[in-house]
C-alpha cells in the first residue's frame, strides 16, 4: 500500500498537473494540517482516491456564495475525533487536530484536553481489537509525540497524550506535520517501539 502524506505548505509539484503522473499509484491520501482546502481538493480530484485530513492549528477559512464558512476540503474525510475504517484498504485510521496551546488560537489545546479527546477513543480502540485483531493502523494528528519529532519552543512542543496511545495501542504509522524540516540533514522519520513516526512536513511517499 502506498500513501501521500501532506501537511503544512503547498508544494508546486503537488499543486500541477504533473500530480497525477508523479503520485497516480497511491492509494490514500493523508494531511497531517495547516494545508487550504482548495489545495487539497485539487489532489482529490486528481487523483481520485481516498482523502483523510486533520486540522492543523491554521487554519484557512473560505466562503462559499451564500457567505457560508469552509474550512474542509470537499470530498475528504474528516478525521478528528474519529475511529474510522476504511474497507477498501483494511485500514483503521485515527485522527486528531491542533497543536498544543501558546497562544489563543481556535485550533490549540491543553494538555489535558488532548488527554480527554485521546481518552475518548479508547473504547472503540479496543473493540476493534475484538473485530480486527488490532487497534489501528494510521494515528493521524497535527502535532507530534511528546519526545519524537518535536521541538522544545512552546508551539512546537510533543503532545503526552500521543505518546501514551503510541506505547499502548501501537499503531504501525503515526503521520504529523506542525514542525517545519528546512534542513535535508534532519530525518522526517522515527522507529519508536513498533510504529515508524513520520513528519510529513511538504509531502512524503509511505509505503505500507
Amino acid at each position: 500500500m502506498k500513501i501521500l502524506g501532506l501537511s503544512d505548505v503547498e508544494d508546486a509539484l503537488i499543486y500541477s498537473p504533473a500530480v497525477k503522473e508523479r503520485f497516480g499509484n497511491v492509494d490514500m491520501v493523508i494531511s497531517s494540517g495547516d494545508l487550504p482546502a482548495p489545495y487539497l481538493e485539487y489532489v482529490v480530484s486528481m487523483l481520485d482516491r481516498p482523502l483523510y485530513f486533520v486540522h492543523g492549528n491554521h487554519v484557512t477559512q473560505l466562503r462559499d456564495e451564500e457567505e457560508n464558512l469552509i474550512t474542509d476540503p470537499e470530498g475528504a474525510i474528516n478525521l478528528h475525533r474519529r475511529v474510522f475504517y476504511d474497507q477498501e484498504n483494511d485500514l483503521i485510521l485515527v485522527g486528531i487536530e491542533g497543536s498544543l496551546r501558546y497562544n489563543l488560537g481556535k485550533y490549540q489545546y491543553t494538555q489535558q484536553r488532548m488527554w480527554n479527546m485521546v481518552n475518548a477513543l479508547v473504547p472503540r480502540l479496543l473493540f476493534n481489537k475484538v473485530v480486527y485483531g488490532r487497534y489501528l493502523d494510521v494515528f493521524v494528528t497535527h502535532a507530534p509525540s511528546t519526545g519524537i519529532n518535536d521541538d522544545d519552543d512552546p508551539a512546537h512542543r510533543g503532545v503526552d497524550a500521543f505518546r501514551w496511545l503510541l506505547d499502548t495501542f501501537k499503531p504501525r504509522l503515526h503521520l504529523h506535520g506542525h514542525v517545519h524540516v528546512y534542513n535535508p540533514l534532519i530525518p522526517h522519520e522515527t522507529i519508536y517501539k513498533s510504529t515508524r513516526v513520520i513528519n510529513t512536513y511538504g509531502y512524503r511517499e509511505i509505503t505500507l
